[in-house]
């Protein structure tokens, strides 16, 4: 019996043994935590060979170029010039004889070199009675109650006051007058005993400013110069019959060799150079002023390339009180090396065409520049008609295998003075 429930007692463990097994491995983890593996490792890089090592290039001496600088303005040197005021001329003179007035005047009258038209001078409202050619002098001789005459009597005398009137005309038919009006007064005095005259006539003018312009790297300007070309000048007031010197530069500071030409110029009473009055006294680079008006304007030879100067009579618009001038002049710049042609030019009128380098064919046409003109009117013509209103530009164009750079300057204004005459 003992035995039977032994083995009962064994059969019953090894069961429930059995059973335990089976719930433990229905409840373990399906997977079991590993360690990841290290990461291969990648083989090292060679370098082939036959490929040559890279290096950091050296230079022997070190790199100095540094992109240009705006270039600075020259320093202005001290220029010994002293202002020469106009010293009163005596150029009219009265003979008061018993019944008329004689009086002479020089046909210089301005002491300037320059004579007068004898239709443009009148006594009150009489002309020339005689001219002697001899001395240059006109005459008048008038009744003392004619020719617009005054009488005023005093206690000690009587006096008849006449006046010269100089009314200057435009010459050749540009609106333009190298001498001022004047009206001077002659008085004849008759006392008891003996008489005298006199004759007072004042000048006025106002100061002046100059305006260059320039652009970039290439620089074109105009200046007034002294008399002799060796400095600009510091002072620009101007009287009639005075010379006014013109240099135009064009300053080449990172190109090629240049030549510069004027190609027009304009003088006006105000900044606009298409305002009116307008004198075009330069065209196409023929200076037409001497042709048209008989002046002593012209180029001069020239002594640079890229320097151009020129002379111009000191005159004033005909009705204009202001005296002042405004010149507005459109510059060109070529290469030196190219030839002097009709396009490329400065010419003077000197008894026939001349061209400031010596090429006088190359003016050939500013005879016909000159008669189609509309300086008579009082217009300019040509490329004067047609400037912007900019102060001033540059551009660079091709015309065949030509490079051209252009620039448009003005100066003023410039006060012309009339002379006194005593």
């Amino acid at each position: 019996m003992v035995m039977k429930y032994t083995t009962v007692c064994l059969v019953a463990l090894a069961l429930v043994g059995t059973f335990c097994d089976a719930q433990w491995d229905h409840y373990k983890p399906a997977t079991r935590y590993q360690k990841p593996a290290p990461a291969p490792q990648e083989p090292s890089k060679q370098m082939p060979q036959n490929v040559p090592q890279q290096t950091k290039q050296t230079f022997e001496t070190p790199l100095t170029w540094t992109y240009p600088a705006d270039p600075k303005p020259e320093p202005k040197p001290e220029v010994p010039f002293e202002l020469r005021q106009p010293v009163p001329v005596a150029t009219v003179a009265v003979e008061c004889r018993e019944k008329i007035a004689h009086v002479e005047v020089k046909k210089d009258m301005f002491g300037i070199g320059q004579f007068i038209n004898p239709a443009d001078l009148m006594l009150g409202n009489c002309g020339v009675t005689a001219e002697d050619s001899a001395a240059q002098v006109l005459i008048f001789e008038a009744e003392l109650h004619d020719c617009l005459s005054t009488l005023q009597s005093t206690d000690d005398a009587l006096i008849y006051t006449f006046t010269v009137n100089y009314n200057p005309q435009p010459v050749g038919g540009a609106p333009v007058v190298r001498t001022s009006k004047a009206a001077v007064i002659v008085e004849c005095h008759y006392p008891r005993k003996h008489n005298v005259s006199s004759l007072p006539l004042d000048p006025l003018w106002i100061p002046f400013s100059a305006v260059k312009v320039a652009e970039e790297f290439l620089y074109f300007t105009l200046k007034l110069m002294t008399d002799d070309w060796q400095y600009e000048r510091p002072s620009y007031q101007y009287f009639l019959g005075d010379l006014i010197h013109f240099e135009a530069v064009v300053k080449q500071f990172f190109h090629v060799p240049l030549r510069v030409y004027v190609e027009s110029c304009v003088a006006t009473l105000a900044p606009d150079a298409s305002s009116s009055p307008r004198y075009s006294f330069i065209e196409s680079g023929c200076l037409l002023d001497a042709r048209l008006t008989g002046s002593d304007s012209k180029f001069q030879l020239r002594s640079a390339e890229n320097k151009l100067q020129f002379q111009m009579e000191a005159f004033r618009f005909q009705g204009a009180d202001s005296g002042l001038l405004y010149i507005t002049c459109h510059l060109k710049a070529t290469s030196a090396a190219y030839a002097i042609d009709s396009d490329h030019r400065a010419c003077s009128y000197i008894n026939g065409w001349r061209e400031a380098s010596g090429a006088d064919a190359a003016c050939g046409s500013c005879e016909s520049a000159g008669a189609s003109s509309g300086v008579a009117a009082g217009v300019g013509a040509g490329a004067g008609a047609a400037w912007g209103t900019s102060p001033a530009r540059k551009i660079r164009e091709a015309k065949g295998e030509i490079f051209e750079w252009e620039g448009e300057v003005t100066l003023g204004p410039i006060p012309i003075g009339e002379r006194v005459i005593a």
